[in-house]
């Protein structure tokens, strides 16, 4: 019979995995997508955009980004118990506050800018119709969306990077 315990450290691994997926992809993104979409004319970075914005819309991507909204929390709520009750010389404690900070972080930094600054971005740019459209049209829905997109995507990789470096410590506690 496998304990308790257990179950909460099967899952703190796995949400630790989910949120590594969640940064590297979001690094990845920031180090090699975004300069070379950077490169392309006004109609080839929206079209290749909003191609990348429907792929990504996936169970491969959804699983890991909206798990771990899920996990992490979870975690933390299953750890509570030991952290109350102080633990091994604190440990749990500390592996407790790791998990909230997690939590908090991933849910405002990661989903919270993800929905509120990336995703309505991306719905106005999945309204511009290449084809059709003039030059100027395509260098203004460009301008419009390139640069807040790209910080709102910094902010995001860097919660996410926090998230799983915090997770890791978690683990290691």
């Amino acid at each position: 019979m496998i304990s308790p315990n257990a179950y909460s450290n099967l899952l703190l691994v796995i949400a630790t995995i989910t949120s590594a997926l969640m940064a590297g992809l979001f690094y990845a993104y920031s180090c090699s997508v975004n300069p070379g979409l950077g490169q392309l004319s006004d109609a080839g970075y929206i079209s290749a955009m909003q191609a990348i914005n429907r792929a990504i819309l996936n169970p491969v991507f959804l699983f890991p980004f909206l798990g771990t909204i899920l996990l992490l929390p979870l975690c933390a709520w299953l750890h509570y118990h030991g952290a109350s009750t102080g633990g091994a010389d604190g440990t749990l404690r500390t592996r407790f506050w790791l998990l909230v900070i997690a939590s908090i972080l991933y849910i405002i930094g990661v989903f919270g800018v993800t929905s509120f600054g990336n995703v309505p971005l991306n719905e106005v740019l999945a309204g511009v119709h290449v084809p059709s459209a003039s030059v100027e049209e395509l260098a203004g829905s460009r301008a419009v969306f390139e640069r807040p997109w790209n910080q709102w995507h910094a902010v995001r990789t860097l919660a996410s990077v926090s998230t799983a470096v915090l997770m890791i410590l978690a683990c290691l506690k």
